[in-house]
């Protein structure tokens, strides 16, 4: 499964994110694990939950984020979900070029189990291809 929040920053999309990964966690079977830009988060978050900064992994792009994904999952095996914050300055790409990277999501999660809850900071119209996970 694949859930985008689509909107413009200061939205509350962020804090909404977070409270999903907590109330996933409480009954969570398996690994809950949110990717952010830094470490701001920290507080939000069940301390059981796995927040990971991205920033110290240098990531530049939709293939070296997709490779950091499957890394994670290979050391995690029973990784149930993941949350990403501020996903587009993570990968630093505009949003209309990550119809591949979606791609990528929708197999993945299908291949593992995995879910993704995606937030998207972006005054830009939501492209089609994120529109049906919304």
């Amino acid at each position: 499964m694949i859930k985008v929040l689509y909107g413009s920053r200061g939205e509350g999309m962020s804090r909404e994110l977070c409270n999903m990964a907590n109330e996933r966690y409480v009954n969570a079977k398996g690994s809950v694990v949110v990717i952010d830009k830094d470490d701001k988060h920290i507080y939000d978050l069940d301390s059981g939950i796995r927040l990971i900064n991205a920033s110290e992994y240098h990531i530049e792009g939709p293939k070296m984020f997709s490779g950091f994904i499957s890394g994670i999952a290979a050391q995690d095996h029973d990784l149930e979900a993941i949350y990403v914050l501020s996903f587009i300055k993570l990968i630093k790409h505009s949003v209309d070029s990550l119809e591949g990277m979606f791609d990528f999501f929708s197999d993945f999660s299908t291949r593992t189990g995995a879910d993704f809850i995606i937030e998207i900071n972006s005054d830009e119209k939501c492209p089609p291809f994120i529109e049906r996970y919304l």
